[in-house]
């Protein structure tokens, strides 16, 4: 039995061998012939491969952080293209609205008191109400501007007006109305400030 057993380990033997042909010598060695260089030299590698895990960690906490503040942007961008994608439509129709503006002031009292002309004027002012509401509805609302003090981020100056009446910079007319949609300025109003006279 003992003879038998020879030739399947020899077999066996060089099974092992032709599956580690081409392994270099150095990791075929059972450990028993590396001294204290073959130790330093694991510990170098144990090292090397620890810093490079911490370097990797880092930089997934950068990319993980970096990730995050991107989508941030994205979301602050698509609630910013949702709150002002009127904004555009919105200057357009403001136009209309000064128009229908000048046209509500322009009506004489005699025509408001006529009967034949009443009804077309309650239309016209009912219409200016329709367009204040669907307005305020979009966060589009107006700047206050009479005797208010002019504030440049809100307000354009087109011209002083002399007078005692009102603290200098305090404005006295308003040209043309400004808007706000949400907390951006759509159209700053047009006004006129008090200066002292001279």
């Amino acid at each position: 039995m003992i003879d038998n057993d020879k030739p399947q380990e020899e077999a066996a033997n060089e099974d092992v061998k032709a599956e580690l042909k081409g392994v270099p010598e150095e990791f075929l060695s059972d450990g028993e012939e590396t001294g204290e260089d073959g130790g330093d030299d694991l510990n170098e590698a144990l090292e090397s491969l620890r810093r490079d895990l911490e370097e990797t960690k880092q930089e997934v906490l950068y990319a993980k952080a970096d990730t995050q503040n991107v989508r941030r942007r994205a979301e602050k961008d698509i609630q910013d293209a949702r709150n002002y994608a009127a904004t555009g439509f919105a200057r357009d129709v403001l136009s209309v609205w000064d128009n229908l503006s000048r046209a509500v002031d322009a009506i004489p009292g005699s025509l408001r008191e006529d009967e034949k002309m009443k009804g077309l004027v309650v239309g016209i002012e009912a219409t200016q109400r329709e367009l204040e509401k669907v307005f305020k509805q979009n966060g589009i609302e107006r700047i206050a501007a009479l005797d208010m003090p002019l504030d440049p981020n809100q307000h354009q100056a087109m011209m002083e007006v002399p007078t005692d009446e009102k603290e200098p910079g305090t404005i006295v007319q308003e040209m043309q109305s400004g808007w706000m949609i949400k907390n951006r300025l759509l159209r700053p109003a047009m006004v006129a400030v008090a200066k002292k006279p001279e």
